[in-house]
């Protein structure tokens, strides 16, 4: 990943203000040569990659050491330009004098990078003699600004919804209405019905089409999904499982220990008829291990069932009940072919593909080669979709190994990663082998880190996280992420999963070429610690206690997962430090020397403090301190790269400071410190103005989830009049109120909202003839509603799609005119308990597919009936 190194480097260079002759004090001019030169590099990394792939060894050393010298020569020239940048920043006196003279230290700092760009300039002479001496020549190189994602690649939107999550059951029509109908049979008593076959085989999917299909949600009262895996904890699955079964949030069950869970669990199920899934499991007893303490998952003879998915067929008809073992079978050649054209060939592009019967036969030989498993066809029809010439799909039929399934999946795999447009997008497929065994992946948190990293270029007419996100879409298009979530607001990938055996290829890739090493004590090591020749710049920590992290003292990004008593090493050239559900030592004393810090995530952590010094970091785009209780340094506010904020708890609105260059603040106030004290601490006058000045905010949001007991510790109404100085909000949560007498009017709103979600004890004026004025509201939510009526306009919610509706408990009437709300698509009626009639228009929305009525008395709807759906 060398070239993606030096990319990065040069687009990272290219931002700085290296012009300025103030800037470095005479080392402006050196800055230049290393830039040139690094572009130099550039074009013999092509040379050196090509002789690499044929088995030259020689050159591994020489790849190794162009990365190294471009990471140098980043750092140094980092670190004058954030001297540069820190003094700009103070005021007085002293701050008139480090902008028009040179403190001592400033002397001291330059002359130590001066002295840096120098042996940075010497190793690079050394290189290009090395160059010369194993013939490597220059190919030339497009410079970083030149780069354009469209002329990278063209992305086609038609096939991307043809993840191979919705399009796998074309083979398995006949098995998912089999396991479906297993599930909603009469039998009375808890049963299992289990899935068996090898990995790639389609298990999960087909699994995951069953579970989310209407016939099974409506059947069950309650359904949880959790996947086990080989590595897993017992109190993660429990407390997995009973967060998804409970109707409210409830911070509590984080502090519970497995018997008080497997109770809880029991005591929610017992009158219910469930369904609980267990995908991709290994162990024989983890059923046993699973109600060791109580049994957890109680017989209520009421028809409920267990979906289990397994490689193993003793592990499937392990299970203590009556078990259905359903072994999967591999697609046959027709149904292989159908699979795979509508990767390859998709209906929508055949018309344009001249002699596509030609193309028809190659390809129906390439999908008999896949030996009918989903994966392989769905991998190897997304490559050859973005490779529509006959000589390629001739060479691979030609090329085709005589090798097992791993080895077949290995070869498709290294072909489809190899044709991935450019390294950029390459680096951020391996970079994704960081998250652990099937993690589902926000989207959101990915790009973030892509940024930090200088994965993502700076392209013209395209801001970072278009182009980020156009890398996700490609990689979804070719099946080498599997999409789980898509935003109901824009359309876009929200949610992504890796396959096993994806993963596991890229581990080994990313270990092979030095790129990111990824270390689990669960189940030994999985990456080789870097040797002396060639240095790992990425380290990912998994299930670890106890011990001190090791790694590199260059390195530049430090991952981890489930880290206990962990103290984190000085690693002054860090960019990302992202850890979750970890407890750290030392954690203050670690982040305050990262002068380089782009991306800090520190997500449901222990022991977790700031340093006063954070506000130094001038790079520091994110700090996400989701569910981590940690006090934030007023000195943060004052960092001016920062784009995204995510708090939890211990917040009070600072005094004095100005973030107006903010895109992201999200504010979650928790069952402990949600008291009516701390609440009067924070949401007061001081909020107001400190909310009041993020103009650019494009999401907010507050949530408050105090003690059911704590009464009046919500948010006043006046906070939402906030929204009138925030023109460019696209998405907005707020939760909870306690009275919202009045909604300001339909101007004082972003008139860009696409989402917005609204929670009080008590809404008091209909928001309906406001809201609906709004021309881009995709998404509503409102909870709290306490009129009788409510009413929708004729032209209003122009492009609504999904509306909800919940705890509407004194709503009576609903008036909805003739072309209202046309592109409604969903809608789901909660807790609307004295309504007896809803409005006859609800038959004819022109758009609406699916209605929801739960925790409703029987109604009509002209003259039809329609009990509630608990």
């Amino acid at each position: 990943m060398a070239e993606s190194a030096v990319g990065a480097v040069l687009g990272n260079v290219s931002t700085l203000a290296v012009q300025e002759t103030t800037l470095l004090c005479g080392v402006s001019l050196e800055v230049e040569f290393l830039k040139d030169e690094l572009k130099r590099l550039q074009g013999f990394l092509r040379d050196a990659n090509n002789k690499r792939r044929r088995g030259d060894e020689s050159i591994v050393v020489l790849v190794s050491q162009i990365r190294d010298v471009a990471y140098e020569a980043d750092n140094a020239i980092e670190a004058a330009e954030n001297m540069q940048k820190r003094n700009r920043l103070k005021k007085g006196f002293m701050g008139a004098i480090a902008r028009y003279a040179r403190l001592p230290s400033d002397l001291t700092t330059l002359h130590e990078i001066g002295v840096e760009i120098q042996r940075i300039k010497r190793k690079i002479s050394d290189i290009f003699e090395s160059a010369n001496r194993l013939k490597i020549v220059d190919l030339g190189n497009t410079s970083i600004e030149n780069v354009h994602l469209d002329d990278e690649f063209q992305l086609d939107y038609g096939p991307m919804h043809q993840n191979i999550e919705e399009i796998v059951v074309v083979g398995f029509e006949g098995e998912y209405k089999e396991i479906a109908g297993k599930l909603v049979e009469a039998e009375k008593s808890l049963s299992a019905i289990s899935i068996v076959a090898m990995g790639g085989a389609g298990k999960t999917t087909l699994a995951r089409k069953v579970y989310t299909s209407d016939r099974v949600k409506l059947h069950f009262d309650t359904i949880a999904w959790v996947t086990v895996s080989q590595k897993y904890k017992v109190i993660d699955l429990l407390k997995d499982i009973l967060k998804q079964i409970m109707e409210r949030r409830d911070e509590s069950i984080d502090k519970m220990d497995e018997y008080e869970v497997g109770k809880k669990i029991h005591n929610l199920l017992f009158k219910k008829r469930y369904l609980v899934v267990l995908d991709d499991v290994w162990e024989t007893d983890t059923w046993e291990q699973l109600n060791r303490t109580i049994t957890a998952f109680p017989d209520a003879t009421n028809g409920s069932r267990i979906l289990l998915t397994t490689r193993k067929e003793d592990v499937a008809r392990h299970v203590q009940m009556p078990t259905y073992v359903h072994s999967l079978k591999k697609l046959d050649e027709e149904r292989s072919w159908e699979l795979f054209s509508r990767k390859a060939l998709p209906l929508y592009k055949r018309s344009a593909i001249a002699h596509v019967d030609e193309f028809e036969k190659l390809g129906r030989k390439l999908a008999k080669k896949c030996d009918g498993l989903p994966l392989a066809l769905a991998i190897l029809g997304g490559y050859l979709y973005k490779n529509l010439n006959k000589q390629a799909w001739t060479d691979i039929l030609l090329d085709w190994p005589a090798t097992k399934n791993g080895e077949m999946m290995q070869n498709i795999l290294a072909r489809s990663y190899k044709d991935l447009p450019n390294h950029y997008l390459r680096s951020c497929f391996l970079y994704i082998a960081a998250f652990p065994e099937d993690y589902e992946i926000y989207v959101s948190d990915l790009m973030e880190l892509w940024i930090a990293e200088g994965f993502i270029p700076h392209t013209r007419n395209h801001k970072l996280e278009e182009t980020a996100r156009k890398y996700v879409a490609e990689l979804a298009q070719r099946s080498l992420v599997q999409v789980t979530g898509r935003s109901e607001a824009h359309g876009w990938i929200e949610k992504i999963r890796v396959h096993d055996i994806l993963r596991d290829w890229c581990i080994e890739e990313a270990r092979k070429d030095s790129f990111l090493v990824v270390i689990d004590k669960t189940s030994g090591q999985v990456g080789a610690i870097s040797t002396d020749i060639t240095i790992s710049y990425r380290y990912c920590y998994q299930h670890f206690n106890g011990q001190n992290l090791q790694a590199s003292r260059n390195l530049r990004a430090l991952i981890g997962f489930h880290l206990r008593s962990i103290s984190l090493p000085k690693l002054r050239f860090l960019r990302v430090l992202h850890i979750e559900d970890s407890s750290l030592r030392d954690s203050s004393r670690a982040i305050g020397g990262c002068i380089h810090l782009r991306c800090l995530k520190l997500i449901r952590c222990r022991r977790v403090t700031l340093p006063s010094s954070i506000g130094q970091l001038l790079y520091l785009r994110t700090i996400d301190m989701r569910n981590t209780h940690a006090l934030v340094p007023k000195s943060m506010w004052n960092i001016p790269s920062l784009r995204h904020v995510y708090l939890s708890d211990e917040f009070f609105p600072p005094r004095g400071v100005h973030q107006n260059e903010l895109k992201t603040f999200r504010l979650k106030l928790t069952v402990e410190n949600a008291t009516f004290a701390t609440m009067g601490k924070v949401f007061n006058l001081d909020m107001m103005m400190f909310l009041g000045q993020m103009t650019q905010l494009t999401d907010l949001s507050l949530r408050c989830e105090p003690k059911v007991w704590v009464t009046r510790s919500r948010m006043p109404s006046e906070m939402v009049n906030i929204l009138a100085n925030m023109p460019h909000l696209v998405d907005v949560e707020l939760h909870r109120f306690d009275v919202l007498d009045k909604f300001p009017e339909s101007h004082h709103f972003p008139q860009s909202l696409r989402r917005f979600s609204l929670e009080a004890d008590s809404i008091q004026q209909d928001p309906m003839p406001v809201l609906e004025k709004l021309p881009c509201l995709v998404v509503l939510r409102l909870s709290g509603y306490t009129g009788q009526t409510i009413s929708c306009s004729d032209g209003g919610f122009p492009r609504l799609q999904n509306l909800w509706l919940t705890s509407f408990h004194n709503t009576k009437e609903w008036k909805i005119e003739a072309g209202s709300m046309p592109k409604l698509s969903h809608m789901i009626l909660d807790e609307f308990s004295k309504m007896r009639k809803a409005p006859e228009a609800l038959l004819h929305l022109p758009s609406l597919n699916l209605l929801e009525l739960n925790g409703m008395p029987l109604i009509s709807v002209g003259e039809d009936s329609t009990h509630r759906r608990s």
